[in-house]
């Protein structure tokens, strides 16, 4: 019929709108992903991997310090090993402040290792800054060979510095310790290269300001150098906390050990106390877990930035 217009049905795609008060929500459309990235995201998932199993491999001998000092002597080396005890042993943790005298042992650790941190924190930022920021001749050379130094082994230079404190009667003293340890090669070096990545600009303006090179050092570079220093800090505390052959060479008198040397009492001529070691020795970490869990942001990151810019 001429006066009946024909209809002609549209195919509905996935684009038209569904009619209002009903139809059907139009799936969206999925995003192919790249080559490049799945092959990233599977690189990232075996890197985790490794990491997780390297921090569990790392962790076993701690756990196993913390197991032996819970245990008694007969326990400790059992096969195959006996990570929970039968028995706990707790009465080891307050044994041990009787057997030995334990706290003047983490008190001289504690006095030798806040004063060479404070000394080598100060001397090596102060060096760095002289090796990084002012420009004298020969600056290149003199860094390199004093950095040389840290290739010479201590066992090199031990006969000679005993001498020396020795004819300057600072033996069986703390005096002998912070002097030899007050400046370190290594504390120049991390934070020489810390202070390369600060702009020389900053230095220039404050000298045009007037402030001497000690004033840019205190009031310009410091502040903008938390990060290094904390690294340096955190380093030096624990190597100092954790020195033996230093305290055992100049240091004699029972009064001035430190904890390192105070564990060496329960070794005997024939046997050894192994629970009352693992005790002080889980003892002894103590001080060291607290520092790095309060620094552990600038650590990470002086660790992270010290060697951006040689």
């Amino acid at each position: 019929m001429s006066g009946l217009v024909k209809e002609t049905s549209v195919p509905r795609t996935a684009d038209s709108r569904a009619p209002e008060g009903g139809g059907f929500d139009a799936p969206a459309p999925m995003r192919r992903v790249p080559a490049k990235e799945v092959r990233q995201r599977r690189g990232d998932r075996i890197t985790y991997a490794v990491l997780c199993v390297l921090v569990v491999l790392l962790m076993v001998p701690f756990i196993w310090m913390v197991s032996s000092s819970l245990k008694h002597d007969n326990q400790v080396f059992t096969v195959p090993i006996q990570w929970i005890p039968e028995e706990f042993v707790w009465s080891n943790y307050a044994d041990i402040w009787e057997r030995i005298p334990m706290l003047g042992y983490v008190q001289n650790s504690l006095y030798l290792a806040v004063i060479i941190t404070c000394l080598q924190v100060l001397t090596g930022s102060l060096a760095a800054y002289g090796f990084a920021k002012v420009r004298f001749p020969g600056r290149d050379w003199l860094f390199l060979g004093y950095i040389a130094t840290i290739a010479v082994p201590w066992q090199a230079y031990m006969v000679p510095q005993y001498i020396m404190m020795q004819r300057m009667e600072l033996t069986n003293t703390f005096w002998s310790l912070i002097l030899l340890q007050a400046f370190g090669a290594f504390g120049v070096f991390l934070m020489r290269q810390y202070y390369m990545t600060i702009p020389d600009e900053l230095c220039e303006a404050a000298r045009i300001d007037g402030l001497s090179e000690y004033g840019i050092w205190a009031r310009v570079i410091l502040p903008l150098s938390k990060p290094a220093l904390a690294t340096l800090a955190l380093l030096t505390f624990v190597n100092t906390w954790n020195d033996y052959m230093g305290p055992f060479i100049y240091l004699t008198s029972n009064r001035l050990w430190t904890v390192q040397l105070g564990l060496r009492s329960f070794v005997g001529q024939f046997d050894a106390e192994f629970a009352m070691i693992m005790t002080g020795s889980v003892i002894s970490v103590v001080p060291i877990l607290i520092i790095f869990l309060i620094g552990q942001k600038h650590f990470i990151e002086g660790i992270a930035t010290s060697g951006m810019k040689g």
